[in-house]
């Protein structure tokens, strides 16, 4: 099997990811969809002959031993892929996903421009959220460029794997990884607060311990990045507090209430032709009503009405407003928003014009100046 061919195939069609496995082709995933490629189906012979070409001794050693392994590696002339090894049915399978050499701007990523306003704040904890596949890592790695490119600050990243490369500007950025730079998360970040960090990127927190030196690092005066699987702000802040046992979870909400700057979840949402994904992006600001809500677990849920009408003093915004904006510049369609959405029964209502009198909060998403003179929706 030629797995160079496959991956410059996987680059030329536009996948974000690759699956090789044993009696099957190659599948592709094109704009989130399985494609299967035009190859035979893969040897057990072959997928063992390509992991002794790609794997390191070392990793060679560690996937032997441990049935599977993370890392990501360079293929000169075609690409950065980040690739994860393991076995199933007694058989190697793989899958590699693309990472682009270029990193792009919030521009180019057509995310909401308080990002870039937000990669300047001088400390605090950021959160980008989202499921597998969201794009997270590209948000965080268009971050730290803005940082590298406009400010004179020393970034320090722990990945697992190391994805997007980044070259010295105006500040400069040491990238360390799992397993090659420092042994784990928890013992790079025990040492972290004395390389002299002004951003420290954590690829992601996964438990109480990283989450509470993430904390611990913004409180005194550090930006921390990060990434958490979690589909939204709300649930972001009671995934948070749900890393520790009851009796601190009082102390992490003011703790979290007093660093925390922002969150920003990411869903892609496919176009009407499938052949491109735009970001629908809630962005929660930790305003001062915020933080409030942060601290007090009976407002918790009153988070996101926070974030609907943050927008014109905060430029804060739900899924479903910005949902509804890339409906109205129609990039997507209303089924895809609709199915997107986290609310479908009151966004189909927006379609349809019906809101309640007093609520303006989504006249900036339907395309409206916010005190135009006539109304043009139906209103309750």
């Amino acid at each position: 099997m030629d797995i160079k061919r496959i991956l410059k195939e996987m680059i030329s069609r536009g996948a974000s990811d690759l699956h090789l496995k044993v009696a099957s082709p190659p599948v592709f995933r094109i704009n989130g969809t399985l494609v299967f490629g035009d190859y035979e189906a893969p040897t057990v012979q072959d997928m063992a002959a390509v992991s002794q070409q790609i794997l390191a001794p070392a990793q060679r050693e560690l996937f032997e031993s441990t049935k599977e392994i993370d890392f990501a590696f360079g293929v000169p002339g075609v690409a950065r892929f980040r690739a994860n090894f393991y076995v199933q049915r007694g058989s190697v399978a793989m899958v590699f996903r693309h990472v682009p050499v270029e990193i792009f701007s919030p521009d180019d990523l057509h995310l909401p421009q308080v990002i870039k306003d937000l990669a300047m704040k001088p400390r605090g904890l950021m959160l980008v959220t989202g499921t597998v596949g969201s794009g997270k890592s590209t948000t965080l790695a268009s971050i730290v460029d803005i940082i590298n490119r406009d400010c004179a600050r020393h970034v320090i990243t722990i990945e697992d794997p190391i994805e997007f490369l980044h070259r010295d500007r105006k500040s400069i950025i040491s990238q360390r990884e799992i397993g090659c730079d420092t042994t784990s998360y928890a013992d790079a970040l025990k040492h972290v607060l004395r390389q002299d960090p002004d951003v420290i990127l954590i690829g992601e927190i996964r438990d109480a311990e990283s989450m509470k030196i993430a904390i611990t690092a913004a409180d005194t005066g550090h930006l921390v990045l990060s990434t958490m699987h979690t589909i939204d702000a709300s649930q972001t802040v009671s995934r948070i507090i749900s890393f520790f046992p009851p009796h601190q979870h009082q102390e992490i909400r003011y703790l979290l209430a007093s660093t925390l700057q922002a969150v920003i979840s990411q869903r892609l949402v496919a176009d009407a032709d499938g052949l491109r994904r735009f970001p629908a992006c809630e962005i929660m600001i930790a305003t001062g009503t915020i933080r409030e809500y942060i601290r007090d677990p009976e407002k918790t849920v009153m988070i996101r009405q926070a974030i609907q009408e943050g927008f014109i003093q905060y430029q804060m915004q739900t899924f479903d407003q910005s949902l509804m904006q890339l409906y109205k510049e129609n990039k997507i369609t209303l089924d895809t928003a609709l199915q997107a959405s986290s609310n479908p029964h009151e966004f189909m209502l927006r379609v349809k014009g019906i809101q309640a009198s007093s609520d303006n909060t989504w006249q900036r998403f339907e395309n409206k100046e916010p005190d135009e003179g006539k109304p043009a929706m139906t209103r309750i």
